[in-house]
């Protein structure tokens, strides 16, 4: 009989034990997907800002090209709204803006502080016409690849949002919200149209003379 009383405290004991942790669990992902609700709301918000900054930044070229004799049909943008696309073309350059990297929380890896769960916008040098069609992981990895530089947007606004330039000196750029989407655009137009393109080379070969 007493052999029955100690099966019923132990199963007790242990649905205490797996109830106590999974409520940590629990608590620890309801946090994250709260986290993750506001920042890609945040997120959604600056990218519109950030449209806002493009067209006056496009406009801005357009009439410094124009004061030169440089004819400006090629300098321009274009917004998806629905899929949260904006492409940017200045002559030569073509610039393209994507906030499809989040479909589950996910945090930018810091050194010196705490990982930051965050919304992420991300800028591309060129075009990636599988945008349009979805976002895959094999989409998510081109975009990487083609990555200029991306703004992190944490999910309280009173944080400041983080601007990371690829092969930047500066490795973390924080920067206020309210400030983030027209220093982000800035930022990338000179990181693509301050430098230049190369020819390309082929591999070395020996000639046998």
């Amino acid at each position: 009989m007493s052999g029955n009383f100690d099966d019923i405290e132990m199963t007790a004991r242990r649905s205490s034990v797996i109830q106590e942790r999974m409520s940590l669990v629990s608590g620890h992902m309801y946090k994250q997907f709260l986290e993750y609700q506001q920042s890609t709301t945040n997120t959604a918000v600056l990218f519109d800002k950030m449209v806002e900054n493009i067209a006056l930044t496009v406009e801005y070229l357009k009439q410094s090209f124009a004061s030169r004799g440089i004819p400006s049909e090629n300098i321009y943008y274009e917004y998806d709204k629905v899929r949260h696309i904006a492409v940017m073309n200045i002559l030569w350059h073509s610039i393209t803006f994507s906030s499809n990297m989040k479909d589950s929380p996910k945090a930018l890896s810091r050194e010196k502080d705490v990982p930051l769960i965050s919304g992420r916008i991300i800028a591309i040098k060129g075009v990636l016409p599988e945008l349009v069609h979805g976002y895959n992981a094999e989409t998510e990895q081109k975009l990487l690849d083609m990555e200029v530089a991306s703004l992190y947007v944490p999910a309280d606004k009173n944080i400041k949002a983080i601007i990371k330039v690829r092969r930047s000196a500066n490795p973390e750029i924080p920067i206020n919200q309210m400030e983030a989407p027209r220093e982000f655009v800035i930022r990338v137009v000179e990181a693509v149209c301050g430098g230049g393109n190369y020819y390309k080379e082929g591999s070395s070969i020996t000639l046998s003379i």
